[in-house]
């Protein structure tokens, strides 16, 4: 994979501070490009990763950020330098919280009140803002000094908001780069919070107040964290670890680690004189990671206790597992190109089916996108973060599929791997399961999958017991499941059972409207320069007639191969695949006219490339100068039957009457 991403920002300063925050991160393992919405922006942007700094410059990008993109909106936090200002400002005072957009602001200050920042009043303002509160003590800004009201003689920069931890994962697991980079992040950020506490600390006068604050910001973050001397003696101990452990911070602190801690394994860990380690504990029937380290300047250690089932470290060591077998979902709804009313009707019926646990059969011709859609409605579904199975029962014979959806133990038949397999039912435990080609499989395996759907549970080959699951199950087909039942080849117990919610998808000939958004989309993915992501205008107007019987699949791969053979030229119909019937449609539907309606349309054709404007009057005209006199009312009849069959437009009042590309591709073939 290419590791490099885009940072798209608001401001300069913003930008700048950014990239640098992610540059320390990264290094030069991942390649970073930086804009700002106020200096310049690339004409466009395709197949990246793009992180926009603020969920509101989306509107000012969307322009730019092609589809294949993927987009992580990045969580802002305070930058934890600054903390000390903040705590320095009187308790109770009127403070006036400055920055470009009033929703900045707002969030910003749900940040500062969640790290436990709430002993000043926070005001929130804009340049657009009219009043300002009276009384304010001080205003701070994110670096945006200049925004502040000239009045307020007080001024505090608390810094440009960075990037928080949880984002910085998601880039990590994005690039699976290792588990070192956010490890490492992950203690910088304990070790900012550890560096502040003990500064602050040392202030004599205002020690206890601080401290207070300091214990709220330590106690806002999500792991156990324990920190003591050289001596032993505790010196941090946060409510997650109280909560962990069961044991007061007023007990912990000051006091020797051995009088607080009595399981003797996480002490000898804890005690140990290497600088970092890890291990893995389980504390009141939870598993925990506790990660331990030295802080050389402070002679402190420090450990947190991360939770082994919420940590995002372990899901994203469990998830680059899950790619590794393929047992993710790659696509959402936004992957589900089109803007018709028909798709987008579908795609919000498939949104509120992903918001159940139902079994739902998805029904459509081939190449419609039913996987696509499997796809999206797991990723919207509450089981997102757990495994998405999908098998294709077309693609195995039947003896293989057994085995491969339950399972076998050791010794089974013949050639059964040693120890046994789970099935892909086992597999997709507490996620979703997508059966593909459903109409594919046999009545014997039939009956077997209907007794897994009733009872939730699966029996290995050659096994006794069986295996409760917790699946999701979304089954597809292209064929007519009813028809099939009729015929004895299709259990209709097992239909009603994955037929618990529907969802049909429509054929690309019922959504022409959604034809240039694929164009656009897969010549982006093939052309090779600019001049190839062009389609002529009559050569678009016959794709759009075309049935395409193999939908988006046919569509897409016309066009790959046009591509191909145009070598870098524009596309043409001579670089139309060879058998692709896209003349002899044509020529079928031009066959209909007959010679009277044909003489009016070159009536009607030559008047257009004479510019001379098209109406009756000039047709009935043009009919005697060509020996043929046609009345008005003979035209009327003539002309609203070539309307009808797609060769002229005629418009109301001053409109007129104009030519489709359809009778152009007409004149031209001749």
């Amino acid at each position: 994979m290419r590791k490099e991403l885009v940072l798209l920002a608001g401001t300069t300063e913003t930008k700048k501070t950014l990239r640098s925050q992610l540059k320390s991160i990264f290094g030069d393992v991942v390649t970073i490009h930086s804009y700002a919405v106020e200096e310049h922006l690339p004409k466009t942007l395709t197949d990246q990763l793009i992180i926009y700094s603020s969920y509101l410059i989306e509107e000012e990008v969307k322009e730019i950020v092609r589809t294949n993109c993927k987009v992580i909106v990045a969580n802002r936090t305070i930058n934890y330098e600054y903390i000390d200002q903040l705590l320095s400002i009187p308790e109770g005072v009127n403070v006036l919280y400055v920055n470009d957009f009033l929703e900045t602001a707002q969030d910003s200050i749900r940040t500062l009140k969640a790290l436990g920042m709430n002993h000043v009043n926070y005001f929130p303002y804009h340049p657009e803002n009219e009043h300002v509160p009276s009384n304010i003590y001080a205003a701070i800004t994110p670096g945006e000094m200049e925004l502040i009201p000239a009045h307020i003689h007080r001024k505090m920069n608390i810094g440009v908001r960075l990037i928080d931890i949880y984002t910085i994962f998601k880039i990590v697991e994005h690039f699976q780069l290792p588990n070192s980079i956010s490890m490492e992040f992950a203690d910088r950020y304990t070790k900012k919070i550890i560096d502040l506490t003990k500064k602050l600390s040392n202030e004599s006068q205002k020690a206890s107040t601080l401290n207070r604050y300091l214990k709220r910001v330590v106690d806002g973050v999500n792991d156990g964290i324990l920190a003591f001397g050289k001596d032993g003696k505790i010196t941090v101990f946060n409510e997650e670890l109280e909560r962990l452990l069961g044991i007061s911070s007023r007990f912990a602190i000051g006091k020797p680690l051995n009088r607080v801690l009595n399981d003797l394994a996480l002490m000898r860990f804890l005690s140990r004189k290497d600088e970092e380690s890890n291990e893995y504990f389980t504390i009141k029937q939870t598993p925990y990671m506790v990660h331990r380290f030295f802080m050389k300047a402070e002679n402190t250690i420090v450990a947190t206790f991360k939770n082994v089932d919420e940590t995002i470290d372990m899901e994203k060591a469990r998830r680059v597992a899950l790619q590794k077998k393929g047992y993710v979902s790659k696509y959402t709804f936004a992957s589900i190109l089109g803007k018709s009313r028909l798709i987008e009707e579908t795609k919000e019926i498939a949104f509120r089916l992903a918001k159940t646990e139902a079994p739902i059969l998805i029904v459509g011709e081939n190449g419609t996108g039913k996987e696509l859609f499997a796809h999206a409605i797991h990723q919207a579904s509450s089981r997102v973060n757990n495994p998405f199975v999908a098998i294709n029962f077309s693609a195995l014979p039947e003896d293989l599929l057994e085995s491969e959806l339950f399972g076998y133990e050791d010794g089974a038949f013949t050639g059964a791997k040693k120890g046994g397999k789970k099935g892909l039912f086992e597999q997709a435990d507490g996620g979703t399961i997508f059966l593909d080609e459903i109409g594919d499989i046999s009545v014997k395996l039939q009956a077997r999958l209907l007794r897994v759907l009733q009872e939730m549970e699966v029996r290995k080959i050659g096994g006794e017991k069986n295996i409760p699951i917790n699946v999701r199950v979304i089954a597809a087909t292209n064929k007519n499941l009813p028809d099939m039942i009729e015929n004895g080849q299709f259990r209709e117990d097992l239909y009603h059972r994955l037929k618990v919610l529907y969802l049909k998808i429509p054929p690309l000939r019922d959504r022409i409207d959604d034809i240039p958004f694929f164009i656009q989309a897969f010549l982006e993915q093939f052309s090779v320069n600019e001049q190839q992501r062009i389609l002529d205008e009559h050569l678009l107007y016959f794709f759009k007639k075309q049935p395409w019987k193999g939908n988006v699949r046919e569509l897409k791969n016309v066009l790959q191969y046009m591509v191909a053979v145009a070598n870098g030229e524009p596309l043409r119909e001579e670089h139309l695949p060879t058998d692709f019937s896209f003349e002899e449609k044509e020529k079928d539907e031009v066959r209909i006219l007959n010679p009277e309606l044909e003489f009016v349309l070159k009536g009607i054709y030559e008047l257009y490339q004479n510019n001379s404007g098209i109406s009756r009057l000039k047709l009935v005209e043009w009919s005697r100068l060509h020996s043929h006199p046609l009345t008005e009312q003979q035209l009327r009849t003539k002309m609203s039957k070539l309307a009808e069959l797609g060769f002229i437009s005629i418009g109301r009042g001053r409109a007129g009457t104009d030519i489709t590309q359809k009778t152009v591709f007409y004149f031209r073939n001749q």
